[in-house]
């Protein structure tokens, strides 16, 4: 139940930033804390269970893992940047 609130909330915040670039959306990229409380498979697997059937369905998502439990985000699941297609604008 957790990770299914997680998820909605980080792809709340994908599809809306993905409105306003209005450019197809290629890769989300992700920091991950060491007591995240979820591990980079899992969430790579609620993200794609989720995305599945939806205009985000093929995305790439990128996960770099925060060593440390003493790093400022170590409990943090932060959406860092989304990469976008270039249509040559």
């Amino acid at each position: 139940m957790h990770e299914h609130s997680l998820m909605k909330d980080l792809l709340g915040k994908i599809h809306q930033l993905s409105r306003i670039e209005k450019k197809p959306l290629m890769a989300v990229n992700i920091q991950l804390g060491e007591l995240a409380h979820i591990s980079s498979s899992h969430l790579r697997e609620h993200f794609e269970h989720e995305v599945s059937g939806t205009a985000l369905q093929g995305v790439m998502l990128n996960i770099e893992e925060l060593v440390g439990i003493d790093h400022p985000q170590a409990q943090d699941i932060v959406l860092q940047s989304l990469e976008f297609e270039d249509n040559g604008d």
